[in-house]
C-alpha cells in the first residue's frame, strides 16, 4: 500500500448518506465496504470517514459517547474491521474521525463529572461557579446562545463550546490528553491509517476564562457568536504544544497521519501564520486548505491563496478541499460551470486532493422543507443554515432512493437524481464523473501531479486567467483556469500538449503560442 506521502487523493464519506445496506433508512459500514469496488474504480486511494461512534446523535456522531465502539445504527466493531481489511485489500487507506474537544453529556466520563463536585472526573471538563449571580464569562457557542449550561446537581456552569450536549473536556488536565490519546491507539492498533481531527481550536483556552472582547465591527445580534471577538475561548497559551502531543502518537506507528481541521480567524490576525501553526505542530500533521469556502471568484486571489498555504504547509503534506459536512455544495455555491472549474484546478493541486461524496457526480444541496431537517445546530430548525443541505443521501441511480436504500431514507433524496447520478455519468465521456476518473488517474500515474512544485505565471494582465506551473525534475506541466464567463486568450509559455480539459477539445483554438478557450473552462498541457 502507498504511504500517506504518495497518497494522492481522499474521499470523505458521510457514512449517514452513502449507502443503507441494512434497509432501515441510514446509510452504515457495511454499505462503504459494498461501495468500495466503486471507490477503487473512481482512483481513489484513501477515504475518510465522519464519526461512527455510540452516539446519541444530538449532532449526528460528533456528540461521543464511547470513542471506541461503534453505534449501532451503523453496524458494529466487527462490521468495521471488515470494511478496514476489504479497504487495505484494494489498496485504499482509511482514516476516521477523532473528536477530542468535547463528548456526549451521556459519556461515562460526563457522567461522573457531573455526579458531585469531588467525584475523581470532575476535572475532566470545565467547571465553573456563577460570576454575580450570572455565566461564569461572556462566551457563545458556535450552535448558538451561551457556551455554559447550569447544572442543578452541583449548582455549577459547565462549558459546551457547541451543542448543552456536548460539554467541553480540559484539555489542562493531563489525564484528558493522555485518555485521548489512548483513543488514537485503540483505533491504530485496529490498522487504521490516519486521524481526522475535528474542531481543535478549542483545546487550549484562556486559564482565566477571561471574556471573549467585544466585535465593533459587527452590526448584527449583540448576543451572537459573530458579535465576539473570539481572543479567549480559543487558541490558548497550549494549543499547540497540545497539537504536537497528539499527533506525536503517530511517531509510535507506521505511516500515520493526522489532518485538524481549523478554520483561521481574520479578527486573531493573519490567517497563514495560524495555518502554520496547526499545519507543522507536528512532522505528521497538516490540515485542509479550506479557503475555496470564501466563493472568493478571482484567478489572483485564488492562486496566492494556494501558495500561501504552500508556503504555510513547508515540508508538511498539503491536503486540498473544495468542500465538506459543514459547507455548502460547491455547486451549489457557484453554479455547476464554476464548480467545474475549481474541482479541476483542485484536482491538480500538490499533495492530496480530497473530494466529498458526491461532489465527483456534482450533487446540489438538497431540497428540504422545514419538517425535512434534523441539524441542531440550525437555530430555527429550518433549511435556511442547515447542514442538513449537504448531506441528503448518495444518487447512486434514478431510482425512487437514488439506489442508497429501498426504504424511505433519513433525509429526502434530491429531485434531480434523475439525471445526476453514478449510473448516468458512467455513460457519459464528458461527465464530471468521467473528469474526475482521468484526472485521479494521471495523479497516480504522473508524480508531478502529487509531487512537483508549483508556480503562479501571469499570463493576462487583468486576473481573468489563472496560470499554473507545474514542475518536477525534467517535466513540465501548466494549468489554465479560465475565471470569466466569456471566452480568454492568453500567452502559454511554451509549446505544449493538452491531455485533460473541462470543455471539448473543439471549443479551444491554438495559434501559435496563444489559447483561447471557453468561459469557465480548464485545461490542462504537459511538456
Amino acid at each position: 500500500m502507498k504511504t500517506w506521502q504518495n497518497v494522492a487523493s481522499l474521499y470523505q464519506i458521510y457514512p449517514r448518506s452513502f449507502q443503507d445496506l441494512n434497509g432501515d433508512g441510514v446509510g452504515d459500514l457495511n454499505g462503504i465496504t459494498f461501495r468500495l469496488d466503486y471507490l477503487s474504480d473512481l482512483g481513489v486511494d484513501a477515504i475518510w470517514i465522519s464519526p461512527f461512534f455510540t452516539s446519541p446523535m444530538t449532532d449526528f456522531g460528533y456528540d461521543v459517547a464511547d470513542y471506541q465502539n461503534v453505534d449501532p445504527i451503523f453496524g458494529g466493531l466487527d462490521d468495521f474491521r471488515m470494511l478496514l481489511d476489504e479497504a487495505h485489500a484494494r489498496r485504499i487507506k482509511v482514516m476516521i474521525d477523532l473528536v477530542p474537544c468535547h463528548t456526549s453529556d451521556q459519556h461515562p466520563w460526563f457522567v461522573e463529572s457531573r455526579s458531585s463536585r469531588d467525584n475523581p472526573k470532575r476535572n475532566w471538563y470545565v467547571w465553573r461557579d456563577k460570576h454575580n449571580g450570572k455565566e461564569p464569562n461572556n462566551w457563545r457557542s458556535l450552535s448558538g446562545g451561551r457556551a455554559w449550561t447550569y447544572d442543578e446537581t452541583t449548582r455549577q456552569y459547565y462549558l459546551h463550546s457547541f451543542l448543552p450536549t456536548q460539554p467541553d473536556l480540559n484539555w489542562d488536565n493531563p489525564e484528558v490528553r493522555q485518555a485521548m490519546q489512548n483513543v488514537v491507539r485503540f483505533w491504530f492498533d485496529m490498522g487504521v491509517d490516519g486521524m481526522r481531527v475535528d474542531a481543535i481550536w478549542g483545546i487550549s483556552k484562556d486559564p482565566e476564562l477571561g471574556d471573549d472582547s467585544v466585535n465593533s465591527n459587527f452590526y448584527g445580534d449583540p448576543d451572537s457568536y459573530g458579535a465576539f471577538v473570539h481572543d479567549h475561548c480559543k487558541h490558548g497559551p497550549h494549543f499547540r504544544e497540545y497539537l504536537h502531543e497528539l499527533a506525536s502518537v503517530c511517531d509510535e506507528y507506521d505511516d500515520r497521519q493526522m489532518v485538524f481541521e481549523f478554520y483561521p480567524d481574520e479578527q486573531l490576525g493573519d490567517i497563514w501564520p495560524q495555518y502554520r501553526e496547526v499545519i507543522q505542530a507536528h512532522p505528521k500533521s497538516s490540515t485542509f486548505f479550506m479557503e475555496h469556502r470564501q466563493n472568493d471568484w478571482h484567478g489572483e486571489r485564488t492562486g496566492w491563496n494556494i501558495v500561501n498555504y504552500l508556503q504555510a504547509c513547508g515540508d508538511n503534506l498539503p491536503f486540498f478541499c473544495v468542500g465538506n459536512h459543514d459547507q455548502p455544495r460547491v455547486r451549489s455555491r457557484l453554479g455547476f460551470e464554476r464548480a467545474r472549474a475549481l474541482q479541476f484546478l483542485n484536482l491538480l493541486c500538490p499533495g492530496v486532493s480530497v473530494i466529498y461524496y458526491g461532489d465527483e457526480i456534482g450533487m446540489e444541496n438538497g431540497q428540504l422543507t422545514d419538517a425535512d431537517i434534523r441539524d441542531n445546530f440550525s437555530p430555527n430548525h429550518t433549511p435556511v443554515d442547515s447542514r442538513d443541505l449537504e448531506r441528503t443521501p448518495m444518487q447512486w441511480d434514478d431510482t425512487r432512493f437514488a439506489g442508497f436504500s429501498e426504504v424511505k431514507p433519513w433525509l429526502p433524496v434530491n429531485k434531480n437524481r434523475t439525471f445526476i447520478n453514478v449510473t448516468e455519468e458512467k455513460k457519459n465521456v464528458y461527465s464530471i464523473l468521467n473528469l474526475h476518473r482521468n484526472l485521479l488517474q494521471l495523479r497516480k500515474d504522473m508524480p508531478i501531479f502529487r509531487d512537483g512544485s508549483l508556480e503562479i505565471i501571469h499570463s493576462t494582465g487583468n486576473g481573468f486567467i489563472l496560470g499554473i506551473k507545474r514542475e518536477l525534475e525534467t517535466e513540465r506541466a501548466y494549468i489554465f483556469i479560465n475565471f470569466a464567463d466569456a471566452p480568454q486568450s492568453f500567452f502559454i509559455p511554451e509549446d505544449a500538449e493538452i491531455i485533460a480539459s473541462t470543455h471539448s477539445l473543439d471549443l479551444i483554438f491554438k495559434e501559435k503560442s496563444n489559447l483561447t478557450i471557453p468561459g469557465y473552462c480548464g485545461i490542462l498541457l504537459i511538456k
